[in-house]
């Protein structure tokens, strides 16, 4: 059934505008979507769309950000950074062969498992996730591109930066040795830059990745096709809506305690300092608030892998696809409840070993039921054993074990026993490589095809298996015997009268194979390919969008934007490639020469407007490698050139919003085709930018939780938090910043109601009032813990007021250049009563600000005296 839409009529200047609503005729009839096409009409739309989206060229091609080129590099990068880990583990893998080596010295070997643990961990695994479904994901929802292209390759760049500077650490001999969990007082205590280049770098890429979940979240709700119903898409999809929101909610606490250390090696402020009332134990648990979502942030986008490649090779739709979301969704939820999981031997209360005990056991049936789900397609069936489905079994078989591992020492008496050996060593290893490894590498053969148009080699994809999965097993199963037999992981070295040095042997040798393994591997991915000829449409018979793709591939993504019907719509929707590769589906041409895509309700994904889409720039790089500065500066305590740095990262951001969003269009509406008009600027929850702000503040709001939730720890573990004669913050500053926050807020909410209703002098007066207000309001902040003489480095007390003050002030200025941006949008003509998505964007970020302001408020001046 058809729906008729009618654009809103433009309001008079005293009436408050509201945005166009699309019009003409949705859902599309099937007479529609079979009209014929003038051939000349067809090829000149081809045309044009070829130079809108075609990469840029010489030394301009890395500018780019498409997808296709950003994910692409992406990929290739989380790939080299872990063969640099592989390579760290094989040199420790070779000082552990034999008892009492001197291959390599204690502080090369302590250096060397952090980098290995917190390389994979930080620059392969998570990225890995983020690199691929930047590259796959606009084709597995029928889009032209993601709704941010220049935040992914901003990510990308900060990624790459990031990844050289940790890892160029080990060239220099100052890399951290204090393991990949860095916990103090060794890491805080530690001499020489390493823990510092650990907290600085790593954060700087932690904000890539948070930024590029907020990208992948954005994607998956807002650009899905029309028709494309949230139960209708690609479980590849749903696993990228449920991996980027742990993500959002797993990072944040780990930043936290970036900051706190960070705080402390710098600035000498105690918070993991028992003697001055810190203590270590909540480093240790906002890192693992972090620590072990991330296990099932990087097991869970394998598993969607499988859900992509199961029914390929099954040639039958998925078995029991919403209880495959439900599972995930369930693991997700979980995985939160499981951090004291890696904290049984450290004195806490029975209670609660037995509650995160019973939740460890419990995240066990989400993740059964998905396995489950897909060993019934396969039985349901005809299944043909092709390679990617070969590295599939695999990974089914490794994890299993390794979930069987993980039953055992969820239980804390037995991991009592085992803690701190290498039997947890072989459990991880095997979680990881059976939850990660064989998954992704058979995605690689699964979808190489798809992004490169030619296959990989079949026989050296199985020289490549077959090497792998049996030295994996070689190197880490005789492990769970060493560890039982109480070797404890990293250690160096060991005498040779304890029997463990053939199994260490044993061990090394398959690590090797494993190495092997992967090299072929790797080979097989980069060795020219130029004389191959290009693959067939679809090799494997895949019924999802991806396999739409054209051969060559044009640039342009899809030719045109889809109407979905089916979660298989190759297998279920006739003539569905016929129409598609005719222009008969939306927005087939770019006739105003902008890269576009077709933004969708959240829920049923009706069309709701046309998004113009950023193109190359070069202010990408440039905001990454000033961020880089202002993260990678102070590790060396260049605070001037690292200041100088943030400041030109931030003007470099404010040309890219500036330059290529929200730009006001030529026109209010557009003919998208199929007798279908959408507006091409919106504001508020129906934009992206919208969305973007809202889910990046609800990470934020997180990591401000877990410093409050730092000022209750402190209050329940230490009898002196406060203590009995502490100054606490002035009542009456207090008192005033809070007031004057508030007032700054609600002069942005206003100035946002009165814009509409085209009260342009009183807007710009609000909207000149309120960064007055917030930087009044931050100065009282910051006066209330600086009158009173709060010394932060006496005490945790003090310095746990100062942080949350330090916290907000620094979300302040950014709010406050939220304030005048719009401002001078308001003066430019670029926020106007029509257009001003700018400024529901800022009011959405000061409703966050705002009430981090008042908690931060009551927590140094309310909080602290009644406790």
């Amino acid at each position: 059934m058809t729906e008729t839409w009618r654009e809103t009529a433009i309001p008079a200047p005293s009436e408050a505008y509201e945005d166009p609503t699309p019009e003409g005729i949705y859902p599309p009839t099937e007479e529609m979507l079979d009209e014929p096409v003038d051939p000349e009409l067809q090829k000149a739309q081809e045309e044009r769309l070829r130079a809108v989206w075609d990469d840029p060229k010489g030394w301009r091609y890395w500018s780019a950000v498409n997808n296709s080129e950003v994910g692409a590099w992406y990929s290739l990068t989380a790939f080299g950074f872990m063969m640099v880990a592989g390579i760290l583990a094989l040199l420790m893998r070779i000082q552990l062969a034999v008892p009492d080596n001197e291959f390599l010295s204690a502080e090369r070997f302590n250096q060397f498992f952090t980098m290995h643990g917190s390389a994979m961990m930080f620059l392969f695994a998570v990225p890995m996730f983020e690199a691929i479904s930047i590259l796959l994901l606009p084709a597995f929802l029928g889009a032209r591109d993601m709704p941010f292209p220049r935040l992914s390759a901003y990510g990308y760049w900060s990624f790459l930066i990031g990844g050289f500077f940790v890892l160029g650490s080990l060239l220099f001999g100052v890399a951290p040795d204090s393991g990949w969990f860095m916990y103090p007082p060794l890491a805080t205590e530690a001499e020489g830059p390493g823990s510092d280049i650990w907290l600085l770098g790593l954060s700087f890429i932690e904000v890539a990745s948070i930024a590029a979940a907020v990208e992948l979240i954005v994607g998956v709700v807002k650009c899905r096709p029309p028709g494309m119903r949230i139960n209708l898409m690609p479980l590849y999809a749903w696993y990228v809506l449920v991996v980027g929101g742990m993500i959002l909610f797993a990072f944040p606490p780990l930043i936290a305690g970036d900051f706190l250390f960070e705080m402390q090696r710098s600035f000498d402020w105690p918070f993991f300092d028992p003697e001055r009332g810190g203590d270590p134990m909540l480093w240790q648990h906002l890192f693992w608030i972090f620590g072990h979502p991330e296990v099932y942030i990087i097991f869970l986008p394998s598993i969607a892998i499988a859900a992509m490649v199961v029914p390929t090779a099954a040639q039958r739709p998925i078995v029991g696809y919403s209880w495959i979301v439900l599972s995930a969704v369930g693991t997700g939820f979980l995985s939160f409840g499981l951090w004291v999981h890696h904290m049984f031997t450290t004195g806490l209360p029975a209670i609660s070993l037995g509650f995160f005990s019973a939740a460890s056991e419990a995240v066990v049936i989400p993740t059964g039921v998905q396995l489950f789900a897909f060993v019934a397609t396969l039985m349901v069936g005809r299944v043909k054993m092709s390679l990617p489905m070969l590295w599939i079994a695999g990974a089914v078989a490794v994890f299993t074990a390794g979930g069987l591992t993980g039953i055992m020492v969820a239980v804390a008496p037995f991991d009592w026993q085992v803690h701190d050996t290498y039997f947890i060593v072989a459990h991880l290893h095997y979680t990881l490589f059976g939850g990660m490894i064989f998954p992704i590498i058979g995605g690689v053969y699964y979808y190489y095809p798809f992004f490169a148009k030619k296959k990989m080699s079949e026989r050296l994809g199985r020289w490549a298996f077959w090497l792998t999965f049996v030295g994996f097993n070689i190197c880490f199963l005789p492990m769970h015997l060493t560890g039982l037999l109480g070797m404890p992981r990293r250690v160096y070295t060991y005498p040779g009268d304890l029997g463990w040095d053939w199994l260490n042997m044993v061990s090394t040798v398959g690590a090797f194979v494993v190495g092997a393994g992967i090299v072929v591997f790797g080979w097989d991915l980069i060795r020219p390919k130029s004389r191959q000829p290009y693959t067939e449409r679809n090799p494997w018979g895949g019924g999802t969008l991806e396999w739409s793709h054209d051969i060559p591939d044009p640039g342009w993504g899809v030719r045109g934007v889809p109407y979905i019907t089916s979660r298989y719509p190759l297998w279920d929707q006739p003539k569905f490639l016929h129409r598609l590769d005719t222009g008969r589906f939306y927005i087939p041409d770019a006739e105003e020469g902008l890269r576009e895509t077709i933004v969708t309700s959240a829920v049923d994904a009706e069309p709701q407007h046309v998004a113009r889409i950023t193109g190359p720039a070069w202010c990408t790089v440039w905001a990454a490698i000033f961020t880089g500065g202002a993260f990678i500066f102070p590790t060396f305590h260049w605070y001037p050139p690292a200041i100088v740095s943030g400041m030109l990262a931030i003007a470099c951001v404010i040309y890219w919003l500036w330059t290529s969003t929200a730009q006001v269009p030529e026109k209010p509406m557009k003919d998208v085709g199929l007798g279908l008009r959408l507006p091409v600027y919106v504001s508020g929850a129906k934009a992206p930018g919208w969305w973007g702000v809202f889910i990046t503040m609800l990470g934020d709001a997180t990591a401000f939780a877990s410093l409050v939730f730092g000022v209750f720890f402190y209050w329940t573990a230490r009898p002196d938090f406060p203590p009995e004669d502490a100054t606490h913050a002035h009542p009456l500053l207090t008192a005033l910043a809070a007031i004057l926050l508030a007032a700054s807020w609600a002069a942005t909410r206003a100035a946002r109601g009165v814009n509409r209703r085209g009260a342009l002098s009183l807007t710009r007066m609000l909207l000149g009032a309120a960064p007055l207000l917030g930087l009044a309001g931050g100065a009282a902040l910051v006066g209330a813990v600086w009158l009173p003489g709060m010394a932060p480095s006496s005490h945790v007390y003090p310095a746990m007021m100062w942080a949350l003050v330090v916290w907000t002030c620094a979300h302040l200025l950014c709010g406050v250049i939220m304030q005048c941006y719009c401002l001078a949008g308001s003066f430019a003509g670029k926020l106007t009563q029509r257009y001003d998505a700018d400024l529901w964007n800022t009011t959405l970020f000061w409703h966050f600000l705002v009430v981090t302001c008042l908690v931060t408020a009551a927590m140094i001046g309310l909080v602290p005296r009644g406790l």
